[in-house]
């Protein structure tokens, strides 16, 4: 079981941060020194998990020559423990396809409106607020950053701030096109109408990764303008909010939660650091699917799910064919039960994006 899982590697790994720990020069770089502190610390829980889960099977194992001498208190016991160690072995399994370089990181999900007008701002609404009940659900710290206002309800774009960890781990999964059919609200004659909107999550990058192609002084145009509450009152007669356009590559990121110029302007950095690291593993990995023609199409533009309301209730992952069906069922993920999609996304692609 410690094979499938890479314990070597990792027992490897945690002694080599710990030596280079003893090196009075390892703790010059503070930031440096906070992530390797960091991987260190949850290296070392997951050889503490794997530990437990493992000592409890043992212990379980030894109960199996038993089952012969026809005792049914021992298979009540077997049975029980089983079902007890299954969730732990779920969660190291999980936790185990999260590899990538940035899985561990926070994240910032930016929800824009597709084709359908009011009815595609009004889905945006319905995405943002099963990501912050699902992110809340997982215990990270949720922050809106920035909040489009639709002309006439909802929100042509909202952009979160996902802060703990995993979170980008699991939120990539979440990249691409959802579709949603129902009954409009909107319409008169309630007629069904199609609604699409589209979620791009970006790893919130440390300053000590290298970006190729960092961002200089004359690449930015950095506009300041007044920050909008509910009803597109202005909150603040100063322009506190911040937009930075990266001319090279047209990236745009805007912050207006914080009262403070200063505050959002360098959420607004975070945010375009991140936005430009994803550009360039978008690049390298579709210079990889050149190589490999055969890898499904699973990228940002692809859409990924559906989401039916009326005449019947049903969600599909068209990457997994995962399937929902019921007015209860879909209403729970509508509500943030987003795991089973996520987790079987895992499954199927190991982490890939």
């Amino acid at each position: 079981m410690g094979g499938v899982f890479d314990l070597p590697n990792k027992r490897v790994r945690v002694e080599e941060i710990e030596r280079k720990m003893e090196d009075p020069a390892f703790w010059e770089d503070q930031e440096v020194a906070q992530d390797r502190t960091k991987e260190l610390s949850h290296l070392k829980w997951w050889l503490r998990q794997f530990g437990s889960v493992e000592s409890s099977f043992l212990d379980l194992k030894e109960l199996a020559p038993l089952l012969e001498e026809g005792e049914d208190s021992f298979a009540v016991e077997l049975l029980k423990g089983l079902r007890e160690l299954l969730p732990d072995l779920r969660e190291l399994e999980i936790q185990h396809m999260l590899s990538g370089a940035m899985d561990q990181s926070s994240c910032f999900m930016t929800i824009n409106a597709g084709a359908g007008g009011t009815e595609s701002c009004d889905w945006v609404d319905m995405l943002a607020r099963m990501y912050s009940r699902w992110a809340s659900k997982k215990g990270w710290q949720v922050e809106v950053l920035d909040r489009l206002e639709g002309e006439v309800a909802g929100s042509k774009s909202t952009t979160f701030r996902f802060h703990g960890e995993y979170a980008f781990g699991y939120a990539k999964s979440e990249r691409g096109v959802h579709r949603l059919v129902r009954l409009s609200p909107f319409d008169a004659n309630q007629r069904r109408h199609t609604s699409f909107a589209s979620v791009d999550v970006t790893p919130e990058v440390s300053d000590t990764v290298c970006i190729e192609g960092e961002m200089r002084s004359e690449d930015l145009r950095i506009d300041t303008y007044r920050a909008s509450g509910a009803g597109g009152q202005h909150v603040n007669r100063r322009d506190s909010a911040v937009r930075i356009v990266h001319l090279p590559t047209g990236l745009v990121v805007s912050c207006q939660s914080e009262r403070s110029q200063v505050q959002n302007r360098e959420t607004c950095f975070k945010m375009l650091r991140s936005k430009l690291y994803q550009l360039r593993m978008t690049e390298r990995e579709q210079e990889l699917e050149k190589l490999s023609p055969e890898k499904k199409d699973i990228g940002w533009g692809s859409q990924i799910r559906s989401y039916v309301l009326q005449p019947y209730s049903a969600i599909k992952d068209k990457r997994t064919q995962l399937e929902v069906w019921g007015v209860e069922n879909v209403q729970e993920v509508l509500d943030g039960d987003l795991d089973p999609f996520i987790e079987e996304y895992l499954k199927q692609f190991g982490g890939a994006v």
